[in-house]
């Protein structure tokens, strides 16, 4: 932590109770405990901030733990996500004003601090990514895990937020379930979008609900990017699928466009010498792999096609096994790409 946010933090730490009230006003200070719900001010108990302890170490004051999520942090956390910051500065300047302000046992809850953004645009794909954490040990590896997909390579692009809103329609009332956030991204690295995975809380499927992927942002010609393409790329349409090709190639860059169309409709890097297009077989798949190789061709860029053996590439994982995958990968691979990308994977794996 830098040393303004740790200084910041312990400042914090000895009015904790006053910053509790402050941006967590839905909950209630029990014994030596502010219980709420979670860090965002939701109505509940799940989460408890301590209010008295040293200024560091075990039992510090203002470090708090979800027991439902087990999130946890300080108290600058709470300030960035009851308040909707997405930037350290801004984290910083409110909890000095905080710091500045007279207080009393009664304070209000915090002015809204968070600008307007339209509902779906890509400044919300970006606040929702990172309000959102990392995958370790989370409920989105747990889900991969139930996919097949054990080896993680690069996934800086997947995160998980444990309560993510879903909306079944206008007339319905707003649901949170656990959800695997994916960054969509243009060539020079920019989030322009996001893609929800709503996740079922046993971690064994997607949620029971009507739709549980839905994108947002600017999809266009972006997509979800597992490594940084230079010469050689791999692109498909959905993630699962990019990701069990990692299983056996986790080397080569790859995307995933999150849908046959914007597969189809995909940018390309200026450096690409070689696209491998990953096929859906169904219709809408096979229409893509044909425009985005007449694309790729037109510009002198090499295109192969992977084909699987079943409806795509994670359906071959799960019931073929990554044996016969990484069999059935390597004919289709240029055979300096074999060497390049699958070898020391083999050698490896025996």
């Amino acid at each position: 932590m830098p040393r303004d946010a740790s200084d910041l933090a312990h400042r914090l730490a000895r009015e904790a109770e006053a910053v509790c009230r402050h941006y967590l006003s839905h909950g209630r200070r029990e014994g030596r405990y502010w219980l709420v719900g979670d860090v965002r001010n939701t109505p509940g108990r799940s989460m408890f901030v301590r209010l008295k302890g040293p200024e560091s170490g075990r039992g510090a004051a203002g470090k708090w733990t979800d027991a439902a999520t087990g999130e946890h942090g300080d108290l600058l956390d709470i300030i960035r996500e009851s308040c909707g910051l997405l930037e350290f500065r801004d984290v910083a300047d409110e909890a000095r004003r905080f710091l500045s302000m007279p207080r009393t046992d009664t304070d209000p809850a915090p002015k809204a601090t968070r600008s307007p953004i339209q509902t779906g645009s890509p400044e919300a794909a970006r606040r929702l990514f990172a309000m959102s954490q990392p995958i370790g040990r989370t409920l989105v590896e747990a889900y991969l895990r139930n996919r097949g997909i054990t080896a993680l390579h690069e996934a800086g692009a997947l995160r998980f937020h444990p309560r993510c809103y879903y909306r079944p329609d206008e007339n319905a009332p707003t649901e949170t379930w656990p959800a695997m956030i994916a960054r969509v991204s243009d060539l020079g690295g920019r989030i322009t979008g996001a893609h929800r995975t709503w996740l079922d809380p046993s971690g064994r499927g997607k949620a029971p609900i009507d739709t549980p992927r839905r994108a947002m942002g600017d999809l266009l010609g972006n997509a979800v990017r597992f490594g940084v393409a230079n010469d050689v790329l791999a692109a498909g349409e959905g993630i699962e699928t990019m990701l069990s090709l990692r299983c056996v190639l986790p080397t080569l860059p790859m995307v995933a466009a999150l849908s046959a169309n914007h597969l189809a409709a995909l940018l390309l890097p200026l450096t690409l010498r070689r696209l491998y297009i990953a096929r859906d077989v169904d219709l809408a798949g096979d229409a893509a792999v044909t425009s985005l190789t007449e694309r790729a061709e037109a510009v002198g860029i090499e295109t192969l096609t992977l084909s699987p053996r079943l409806d795509d590439f994670n359906e071959d994982l799960r019931t073929l096994g990554i044996d016969e995958l990484r069999a059935a990968l390597r004919i289709q691979l240029a055979p300096q790409d074999v060497i390049r990308f699958m070898l020391w994977v083999t050698a490896e794996t025996g």
